[in-house]
């Protein structure tokens, strides 16, 4: 299946990316708007993406995070090739960028620039801060997430720890997908009234990794009290924690509201806790986890897992299994039609992915994306600027 043919029916189809961006922040946007039906052009150097050659925990950066692109190598220290990434942004609605603030100017491509050249112009930077005192500064997401507080929420105060995989990574680039959703928006708007503007956009990552703590920082804001991390926080429900079963697996349970505390003392034989005059309240409960604790890991211990899940399940009580990454490929809802899609590496090979996670009219996205071979569709882009260009000077207006 050729894009054009994968794009039918999505809902960008017809929009035209041009990416510069490497790792994952600016990729994961490209990504998202490529599923969603845009055409991505990856314009890479040469050599290609040094993403591409990743091993240990980075191999899958640039599988996962560049598909369903095409792939335009350029030189930038050829003159030419610089003119043809101007003709090729002269057909673009969007371009995409997450190199260090200068880097571009230096080959023509800074946002003044581009602004003066192609005034229609969608510019996403994808940055490590927003304008500033840190704006110079590059920055990884381990960095950002010490910077604001998140590694400290999420290890203890002894041991901070950042979150388990590129989190604040890919949702920097889902926020440069929403802010291009807007511009895209504003400027179909403006065509309305005559006007054809495009937008400059900065996304930081360091100000997204604000965005997922500021629930801390106004709870501070509003209490007075510093927050807790999230191994050493005060409960907010009387169980909520993780138990060990008979058979020797782990499995988390939530009993977090009113009708949850009276099933599960009922059904799991703690009837003593519902006739307790002293447990009449979620904060009487709370207040003595100390002793419903252990009684819960007691009772829980008798059961097996896989009939415990389905207790908890028919109680409608949240609960899960303690799963690392690998076991989600025998997870039922996982492996459900549409739950993980089939792509393909630039070599062939094909690897399974979690579809994106929205349902686009009853139907998942993503089947059937390739990464693109380094370059391999500049013979066919250039093509397409050509006779673009034939078009703009016979018609006077850009095609």
């Amino acid at each position: 299946m050729t894009n054009e043919e994968r794009a039918a029916g999505l809902p960008l189809a017809g929009v035209r990316v041009v990416e510069m961006t490497h790792m994952v922040m600016g990729p994961t946007c490209g990504m998202i708007l490529a599923q969603l039906g845009a055409d991505v052009i990856k314009v890479e150097p040469p050599a290609g993406d040094k993403t591409r050659s990743l091993g240990g925990m980075g191999t899958a950066f640039f599988p996962l995070f560049n598909r369903g692109k095409r792939s335009v190598v350029l030189d930038f220290e050829k003159p030419d090739d610089r003119d043809t990434m101007h003709r090729l942004l002269a057909t673009a609605d969007v371009f995409l960028e997450n190199f260090r603030d200068g880097q571009l100017e230096k080959q023509g491509l800074g946002a003044d620039e581009l602004r003066r050249l192609h005034p229609e112009l969608i510019i996403a930077g994808h940055k490590g801060f927003l304008s500033g005192p840190y704006e110079h500064r590059p920055a990884l997401d381990e960095v950002v997430q010490m910077m604001a507080g998140l590694a400290a929420m999420t290890g203890t105060s002894e041991k901070p720890q950042r979150v388990g995989s590129s989190a604040n990574d890919i949702m920097g680039g889902m926020f440069g997908v929403i802010a291009i959703l807007a511009a895209l928006y504003q400027k179909r708007a403006g065509k309305r009234d005559g006007k054809r503007d495009g937008a400059d956009i900065r996304i930081g990552l360091f100000e997204n990794c604000l965005f997922l703590v500021a629930q801390h920082m106004v709870e501070y804001e509003m209490t007075g009290n510093k927050p807790r991390s999230m191994p050493e926080r005060e409960h907010a429900w009387p169980i909520y924690d993780i138990f060990e079963t008979a058979s020797g697996e782990r499995i988390f349970i939530g009993v977090v509201t009113e009708g949850h505390w009276q099933s599960f003392c009922r059904e799991f034989g703690l009837g003593e806790f519902l006739d307790d005059p002293t447990l009449r309240t979620t904060t009487d409960r709370i207040l003595a986890r100390g002793r419903i604790i252990p009684r819960a890991v007691e009772v829980i211990r008798q059961w097996d897992a896989a009939k415990l899940s389905q207790k908890l399940d028919a109680l409608n009580i949240c609960f899960s299994p303690i799963n690392r990454p690998e076991d989600l490929f025998a997870d039922p809802h996982v492996l459900r039609p549409g739950g993980l899609v089939n792509n393909f590496t630039a070599d062939g090979k094909p690897f399974r992915v979690p579809a994106l996670p929205i349902e686009w009219n009853g139907s998942n996205i993503g089947e059937g994306l390739k990464v693109a071979p380094l370059g391999a569709d500049t013979a066919a882009v250039r093509v397409e600027i050509d006779n673009q260009d034939v078009t703009s000077k016979t018609t006077g207006r850009r095609a």
